[in-house]
């Protein structure tokens, strides 16, 4: 029994010591593993006398429990000490304010393209949208753009590879959203090829375009909205209210002066370039480009499946991007792709 006592304050003295959970694992080890005191001890049993077996054997068994109970005890304080260490490196100041959710909000050229959609819609022009990867057809030769147009240059065009990494000259990312407008003609002609008299075409096209340019003012993807006006008398003079009215109403301003300057595009015939100056601001009497239009191409026209001896329209284009750096006076359109919180959370 004496051996008993020494061995089981052996443990105690043994588990008290271990300061980190192997270290204690290793003293349980010395005394209740297949090797251990105790288990030799348990083992011996068989050797003693019968009359001696049964008293050695409850005293044994009451040893290894009491060792058992120091032994989770241990434990249970190895943990708890783990605990509050834990806890206090994790010390969480519950008088402190909730940092709370910050909201998001809409990126800038997104709000100008809800807006343009808003004022266009107000006069009657729907919404319509295409595809980003085009054929050559859709945004080039339909748009009387011959083969030979410096505009297919690859140096101005995103042209796609095919699996073995091939040039795939007749699919390109499209370079201006003058494609939806060739798709809507088709699909329009369709729908209405049973009437007399085609209903007009009254529709804006918004989307993202593609171009191999970057600098300050330009981005290798950017966005564009296109308008498109088709029908029976159509003329300059509604081109030229339609846009001065929807700049006027865009940048909220009766006094912004309109200029069309005549210009060049091979999808438009005559064409013009449109300038605004503001009358007031940081940009007071100096002149923008701000967009560009034109009467239909006739050719244009009869890719897009209509008369032109009959039906005559306009078009026009101009850039979100550009419209949302006159509106809140951003100088550098890489600000918008950049992702910096500290510029967008100025719009929510």
């Amino acid at each position: 029994m004496d051996n008993l006592e020494q061995l089981v304050a052996a443990a105690v003295a043994d588990f008290s010591q271990a300061n980190e959970p192997a270290r204690l694992e290793e003293a349980k080890a010395r005394y209740l593993g297949k090797d251990g005191s105790l288990t030799a001890l348990l083992k011996g049993l068989g050797k003693l006398p019968a009359e001696e077996r049964k008293s050695a054997g409850a005293a044994i068994n009451v040893a290894k429990d009491r060792v058992e109970a120091a032994l989770t005890a241990r434990r249970d304080a190895l943990r708890e000490a783990a605990l509050q260490l834990q806890l206090a490196a994790e010390a969480l100041d519950v008088t402190l304010p909730g940092r709370g959710q910050a909201p998001g909000g809409l990126h800038p050229v997104i709000r100008t393209l809800e807006r343009v959609e808003h004022l266009f819609r107000s006069i009657g022009f729907d919404v319509a949208e295409g595809p980003e990867i085009e054929s050559d057809w859709h945004n080039f030769t339909a748009l009387n753009t011959p083969e030979k147009h410096p505009a297919r240059s690859m140096h101005d065009t995103f042209y796609l590879q095919d699996g073995a990494g091939r040039v795939e000259t007749d699919v390109l990312l499209r370079t201006h959203t003058s494609p939806v407008q060739i798709r809507t003609m088709l699909a329009h002609v369709e729908k209405y090829k049973h009437l007399d008299t085609m209903p007009e075409i009254r529709v804006i096209c918004p989307g993202r375009v593609y171009r191999v340019d970057s600098d300050a003012t330009h981005s290798p993807m950017f966005h564009q909205v296109e308008g498109l006006w088709v029908g029976e008398d159509v003329s300059f003079a509604d081109l030229k209210g339609v846009v001065a009215d929807f700049l006027r109403r865009f940048f909220e301003s009766d006094d912004l002066k309109v200029r069309f300057r005549p210009s060049f595009f091979p999808f438009t015939e005559p064409s013009a370039e449109i300038d605004v100056a503001f009358m007031s601001g940081p940009l007071e009497g100096r002149w923008l480009e701000i967009a560009g239009c034109g009467m239909v191409h006739p050719n244009v026209l009869r890719f897009g499946g209509i008369d032109p001896e009959r039906y005559t329209g306009f078009a026009f284009g101009m850039g979100p991007d550009r419209l949302t750096m006159l509106r809140y006076g951003i100088n550098d359109l890489r600000l918008f792709f950049e992702g910096d919180l500290r510029f967008l959370n100025q719009f929510n």
